[in-house]
């Protein structure tokens, strides 16, 4: 940005030198001096300074000869600036693109206006790997970039955009885009492209979260109606939001995860009172089977299965060794 300065900087200094220099041999006014320099470096002269001396020759080409020098030096500037910014924005692009494509189990966030952009710094700040899928570029800040925020600028409802996000890979994807015709659109292909994916979307009414839910949704919240939802309960057991808030406040970071229990886990086949969920800090609430069949709260003897769901309360740190465990084979 500074070359952009210094040439204005330029043109004026050598419209001022070539003023001068007419003065000084031809003996005319400054303004009528000025006048000649500036259609001389524009090329659109229509009569040579008067009088015309060896001198006045000899420092008109001179004086040109520099104006030519600024004029390419002005239009390398430009292209080179030019040239950099759509360089940065297509290696920043190409950056990213390789960052997704070596993500696995991440999430996909479609739609980056408010409440995605909380949804990002809810996964940002318990360190979850996610891809942006936005229209709008400008909203890319350079927090975002300090932090390595993945961005796509794109249509989330088209499908080689969600291909280029990794959704054979990610764990799961939510659409939170202005319109309940766009979330549909994203659900429907979403669920097309991947039928193990994990899909939560955003309806503003009753009708539209039913069609989300057919179309292949495994969640559909209503922003509305769950804010009203949480201030019942609030208004119901102020205790328990008090003791989350105050749990959060003091950086304790709780969280109710559902963990699924692999083929090959170490833990097919134990009892719940066999393992180290207690050690690790985790309160076990329920467990639910492939089959269906629930248990909240589960008993100690309990067996656990391949395929179950395991509904655990900790930290987001304790929950994330809990689904390490889970996944690791002895």
């Amino acid at each position: 940005m500074r070359n952009l300065f210094q040439i204005p900087i330029l043109v004026l200094s050598i419209l001022l030198g070539g003023t001068v220099g007419l003065h000084l041999l031809t003996g005319q006014g400054l303004l009528h001096s000025f006048y000649q320099a500036f259609i001389l470096l524009a090329t659109v002269g229509s009569q040579e300074p008067q009088p015309l001396t060896e001198a006045t020759m000899v420092f008109i080409v001179v004086y040109l000869a520099c104006g030519l020098g600024v004029f390419a030096y002005s239009a390398f500037q430009f292209g080179q600036i030019l040239v950099n910014t759509d360089l940065r924005a297509l290696l920043e692009r190409r950056r990213m693109e390789r960052q997704i494509d070596k993500l696995t189990g991440h999430f996909i966030v479609c739609g980056f206006g408010r409440m995605g952009r909380e949804l990002c710094n809810y996964l940002h700040q318990r360190h979850q790997p996610f891809v942006i899928i936005d229209q709008n570029a400008e909203l890319v800040t350079p927090e975002m970039r300090r932090d390595h925020w993945l961005f796509l600028q794109g249509d989330a409802t088209q499908d080689d955009i969600l291909q280029e996000a990794g959704i054979a890979r990610a764990r799961a994807l939510t659409t939170v885009l202005p319109t309940n015709a766009d979330n549909l659109y994203v659900v429907l292909s979403s669920r097309l492209l991947s039928s193990d994916l994990q899909i939560v979307a955003r309806a503003s009414d009753d009708r539209a979260a039913q069609k989300m839910q057919q179309a292949g949704a495994t969640r559909v919240i209503n922003p509305l109606s769950s804010g009203a939802t949480r201030m019942a309960r609030f208004m119901l057991s102020p205790s328990i939001e008090n003791f989350v808030e105050v749990a959060e406040s003091e950086g304790v970071d709780w969280e109710i995860a559902d963990v699924h229990v692999p083929e090959d886990s170490p833990w097919v086949d134990r009892q719940l009172k066999e393992t180290t969920l207690r050690e690790e800090g985790i309160m076990l609430l329920g467990v639910c089977r492939k089959s269906g069949e629930k248990f909240f709260p589960p008993p100690g003897d309990l067996r656990i299965n391949s395929g179950d769901n395991l509904f655990a309360f900790g930290s987001s740190d304790d929950l994330r060794k809990l689904t390490d465990l889970m996944e690791k084979t002895e």
